[in-house]
């Protein structure tokens, strides 16, 4: 699911990624849905037909393998999606159907391509969220999570799925979502990335389902490995991951002392941080734009920058001390 920040109107001035530079999303993708298309000699890729404002073109479905096959994110339950998916592996098995985290675009596919296969379901743990809801709190994307996910193998970090030529390990990346798991296929220096990383969209952090300080430690993380390419949960490859990486990172700090800077101006409400901090927003884009500043603020707020009375919420007050 997508972040607002990165579709505004700063498209403009993201002609370049890297140290210090916005992220260059790549919004020219353009891949049929329902399509089985090759990507790598290990990869093929299917998106589905649920395209949108926090889904892109549509979400993207991966099979790896050849002959005896995983699958990873099945998707959205769209009987299409799935009867295109079955009908794309003639003759092959599916040994495994692989999870990286419960947003409803992503993991309810995998039990009807279970029942029709009787593949087991590995992944990411159930859902889980970030904190408790604090009093009067309701939870803004409750309808986005699948919360009838029940992996047959719940994998933890460094936990392994050895394919038939291929072999599949999970890292764990929590924030956007607190399962959140990306996939790493060895053979071709490959990451997975799910909802974590995307080329087309920064990632909305929403609480109480994520929390900032763990997704930026997770980007964090991802520094320290050396894949060659990113095949995301929508949208294109990220080609030039460490480049992307190191970008991404600049635009969170970036947006965090926009927040600080508008709150130098005095208290202000989340809405008015969002209408002084985004430009150009599309009016669909105002409640995720609301939950990702509430990310940062909760992140600002714990680190002694921020102050509001009681713990952060949507309906508070922050004051930049």
């Amino acid at each position: 699911m997508s972040d607002p920040s990165g579709v505004d109107g700063k498209r403009d001035a993201v002609e370049n990624a890297g140290a210090g530079e916005e992220p260059r999303f790549d919004l020219a993708f353009d891949a049929p849905a329902g399509q089985l298309l090759r990507v790598s000699p290990l990869v093929r890729r299917l998106v589905a037909p649920n395209p949108g404002p926090f889904t892109f073109t549509g979400t993207c479905s991966y099979v790896v393998g050849e002959g005896e096959v995983a699958v990873i994110d099945p998707g959205p339950e769209l009987a299409e999606h799935i009867d295109s998916l079955l009908a794309a592996l003639p003759g092959e098995t599916l040994a495994g159907i692989f999870i990286t985290h419960t947003h409803r675009d992503h993991s309810p596919a995998a039990r009807a391509l279970q029942a029709a296969t009787g593949a087991e379901i590995w992944g990411c743990a159930p859902y889980f969220s970030a904190r408790e809801l604090a009093l009067g709190e309701t939870n803004k994307l409750d309808a986005a999570n699948d919360l009838d996910h029940r992996p047959d193998r719940m994998m933890a970090d460094g936990d392994t799925f050895a394919g038939a030529g291929f072999t599949l390990r999970a890292v764990a990346t929590p924030g956007q979502t607190m399962n959140h798991l990306c996939f790493e296929l060895a053979e071709e220096k490959a990451l997975f990335t799910g909802d974590h990383v995307m080329a087309w969209s920064t990632s909305i952090v929403a609480p109480p389902d994520g929390a900032m300080r763990l997704y930026l430690d997770s980007l964090e993380r991802l520094r320290g490995f050396d894949h060659a390419v990113y095949w995301p949960g929508h949208g294109g490859p990220v080609a030039q991951p460490q480049r992307f990486l190191r970008a991404l990172l600049h635009h969170r700090r970036a947006r965090e002392i926009s927040i600080l800077a508008a709150l130098d101006k005095g208290p202000l409400s989340v809405p008015e941080i969002v209408a002084r901090v985004y430009e150009k927003l599309d009016p669909r884009l105002n409640g995720a734009a609301a939950l990702s500043t509430l990310a940062h603020l909760e992140d600002l707020c714990a680190r002694g920058l921020v102050a509001t009375e009681g713990p952060p919420l949507l309906s508070g007050i922050f004051t930049h001390m």
